[in-house]
């Protein structure tokens, strides 16, 4: 891993990819390099104006590059289905290669999703949740090969899950709301790729982090000021990152997407691995540290019951 960079990724061509979030930062440099080395991107974003704007951008950028916006809103699990619909429907809609869960927000006040979920649990988990397993046939029919990255984040580490709460009924301080959503993201991962295996599957489900880098998701979250500690350090965080730019601690959207990158392409990328930055913050893609709770067999099987309740699609195409 030392070093590694979006050139060293190995050549796409052939596979069709989805990246959710793609009209901006490390979705769109993603989509850009993966497009880049040959796959057929498909950007998956909730703005049409945006989307169109970046597969505009992304052509000009990539000459001859295989690319397509198709519009998907995970705040509403009709729009997630609709999607799913639309994708099918294109010329090599039957076979997925790759699924890279990469869109999320960051740290907003209490709100609710069209289905009635709390914003971040329900953009950040469930809607990837819901869309991995409409998804999944065609991912499976393009085994050997095909692979699932789940963003995640460092600040994972603010919270495991509260499975007696998961909307924030009860309680809702939005730091701590997010970091539980991204540590959804990881038991998710941990869960899927246990019951892949289980399956007889060879689809490589892994997670992902891109360290601090400068992207629009911080710039919604860094002004809504907190009153606890972890939202004055958090939101520190982001002030002191956004005024230093690229220079000491943040890294660019260009870097910061390098471990998803990795995960979605290296050679050696086991399941459930967790690929973020060497240094943390930032570096060259590196096996990442985890919280121990995002490893908890019995906690990713509650969590993904109550994912496939609450969403409404059981994945019946693994069977245990």
């Amino acid at each position: 891993m030392p070093g590694w960079k979006a050139a060293h990724m190995p050549g796409q061509s052939g596979r069709t990819a989805v990246v959710t979030g793609a009209n901006s930062g490390i979705g769109y440099v993603a989509a850009r390099e993966l497009a880049r080395h040959g796959a057929s991107v498909v950007l998956a974003c909730r703005s049409a104006a945006r989307g169109h704007a970046a597969e505009v951008r992304l052509r000009a950028e990539v000459p001859g590059a295989q690319v397509q916006f198709l519009p998907l809103d995970l705040a509403d699990l009709a729009s997630v289905r609709e999607f799913v619909a639309a994708y099918g429907q294109r010329r090599d809609g039957d076979t997925l290669d790759l699924l890279v869960n990469n869109a999320g927000v960051m740290a907003l006040p209490y709100g609710r999703t069209a289905d009635g979920f709390e914003t971040q649990f329900g953009v950040n988990h469930l809607g990837h949740f819901a869309l991995t397993g409409l998804l999944m046939p065609r991912l499976l029919a393009a085994a050997p090969g095909a692979r699932i990255v789940n963003l995640s984040s460092g600040f994972h580490a603010l919270g495991d899950v509260d499975h007696t709460d998961l909307n924030g009924e009860r309680s809702y301080r939005r730091w701590i709301a997010y970091g539980r959503s991204k540590t959804a993201n990881l038991l998710f991962t941990h869960e899927l790729s246990r019951r892949l295996a289980a399956a007889g599957s060879d689809i490589v489900t892994a997670a992902s982090h891109p360290g601090y880098a400068a992207t629009n998701l911080h710039v919604g979250a860094a002004p809504q000021a907190g009153t606890t500690l972890t939202s004055r350090i958090a939101v520190a965080a982001n002030t002191l990152g956004n005024a230093l730019g690229n220079g000491v601690i943040a890294q660019s959207a260009a870097s910061g997407a390098l471990p998803t990158l990795y995960a979605a392409t290296a050679p050696g990328v086991r399941p459930d691995d967790f690929i973020g930055p060497r240094l943390g913050w930032r570096g060259a893609p590196a096996r990442s540290w985890r919280a121990r709770w995002t490893l908890d067999d019995t906690s990713g099987e509650r969590l993904w019951a109550a994912s496939e309740k609450l969403t409404g699609v059981p994945y019946t195409s693994l069977s245990r």
